[in-house]
């Protein structure tokens, strides 16, 4: 009886998967790995690996933010090309880490301008120095901004790029499409994730908290944000409250670690906590990374 019903229901799957269609049926079998989500009829978000990117395609040409992995990157290209068949205008970094620009190279003879932070540039070729990366495997931005930010209009679209000081590191940009009001954060956000800090690269704590604060009163209260990563479960689209709630996060980072040095504990010991107080839902591994940089930061008060 048992082989009787195997055989009837695989008779029966069988049947059923020659109804669907040959590109339903791929897709039902080889998903891709990467997503591609719509915010709007304009914009989108890619995710693969790596951080977040945002997209914008108009009559007059694509926008895109950050850039991931080279192989990531030529999987979005190949899916913009599906999409919309005008010119990339500008590759947009919202800073330097390599899951971010290293799929710059991607776009190498494809967008007309690579745009980013002063800071940001000097990022890239100073960690491209270090490791040695030859020159035909990294793309360095042509078009870059200080403390003024920068900003385009491609066609019905305004796009600004605001810069607030050094937080996750010094060249971090916040990238606003500002007709749909949607804001690319970049790493200035981990959704319930403990963050890199890079303090090679001029990352400050204290700073970043008060940029948030910015960024909040900067940005309205039906703004959309996009971070560059979140633990599990949760989304990189992003409300008010969560820049906020990211913010009171590293605020109490810091308390913590100063609470701690005042009560003689080294670095080693404060390395081995397993919860920041007052910020439970920021779990799972990475906690040591702000502890890190909140001690190096603190103990050079």
């Amino acid at each position: 009886m048992q082989r009787r019903s195997f055989v009837r229901n695989t008779s029966l799957t069988l049947a059923s998967l020659a109804l669907i269609n040959n590109s339903s049926l791929a897709s039902l079998l080889f998903d891709p790995a990467w997503k591609i989500k719509m915010l709007t009829d304009d914009i989108g978000i890619f995710t693969e690996k790596g951080g977040t990117i945002v997209f914008l395609l108009t009559k007059k040409g694509i926008v895109v933010v950050d850039s991931q992995f080279p192989d990531t990157a030529g999987h979005l290209i190949e899916e913009l090309k599906k999409k919309n068949t005008k010119p990339v205008k500008y590759l947009i970094n919202t800073h330097h880490h390599g899951d971010h620009t290293g799929g710059n190279i991607a776009f190498k003879g494809i967008a007309e301008h690579v745009v980013a932070h002063a800071n940001s540039k000097a990022n890239q070729l100073r960690v491209a120095g270090e490791q040695k990366t030859a020159a035909d495997k990294f793309h360095i931005p042509d078009i870059t901004y200080g403390e003024e930010g920068w900003g385009t209009k491609v066609h019905k679209e305004t796009i600004k790029a605001h810069y607030f000081g050094a937080g996750h590191t010094n060249g971090d940009s916040m990238i606003h499409f500002e007709k749909a009001n949607i804001v690319h954060m970049g790493d200035l956000v981990f959704n319930r994730r403990h963050p890199y800090v890079d303090r090679n690269s001029g990352a400050n704590i204290a700073n970043w908290i008060i940029l948030l604060d910015k960024a909040i009163a900067t940005f309205d209260a039906k703004t959309k944000f996009v971070c560059g990563h979140a633990a599990s479960g949760y989304d990189v689209l992003l409300n008010a409250d969560d820049l906020k709630a990211f913010g009171d996060y590293l605020g109490n980072v810091l308390k913590f670690t100063e609470s701690e040095i005042r009560l003689g504990k080294t670095k080693e010991e404060i390395l081995k906590a397993k919860e920041i107080p007052g910020s439970p839902e920021w779990k799972g591994d990475g906690i040591e990374r702000p502890l890190s940089a909140a001690y190096a930061e603190l103990a050079l008060k």
